[in-house]
């Protein structure tokens, strides 16, 4: 195993048993849940806006160690940032994991790149993808 395997394994460890952003927002301006039924993945997100500012997301939920570490590093990187942000990182994440895109993440981006072996585990790609999926509908239903 590479020094760079070792060390994603440790951020995804880490956003696992220490997630960023864990718990709820009473009266949160959207709620969206998300489930991946062949996991048993569950995931609610509640966001506050400010305009179209994320002015505060959490996550709750449980499930598997990838998709609770990808919730985890998803709401830490759009925490305080706009919407048209939040979208172009969940299209360059989804591209890397679903699509086989080499991500061209900015530096304060690149704990995002521990999650592309998930792409060679099929099964796996749900799980990673599950929180930005639900992200996506969430900015939708703000937009409404």
């Amino acid at each position: 195993m590479s020094l760079s395997d070792e060390l994603y394994k440790e951020v995804i460890l880490d956003h696992y048993e220490n997630p960023r952003n864990f718990g709820t927002i009473e009266n949160p301006d959207v709620k969206e849940a998300g489930a991946n039924p062949l996991c048993g993945d569950e995931l609610e997100l509640f966001i506050n806006f400010d305009g179209d500012k994320i002015k505060e997301i959490k996550f709750h939920g449980k499930g598997c160690s990838i998709s609770q570490a990808s919730a985890s590093m998803m709401t830490d990187v759009v925490t305080g940032k706009g919407t048209d942000y939040a979208k172009d990182v969940i299209n360059q994440f989804k591209g890397m994991i679903v699509e086989d895109k080499e991500p061209n993440f900015s530096e304060d981006l690149e704990d995002l790149e521990s999650l592309n072996g998930v792409k060679k585990y099929p099964v796996r790609v749900k799980c990673a993808v599950l929180a930005w999926n639900t992200l996506e509908k969430a900015i939708k239903e703000s937009e409404k």
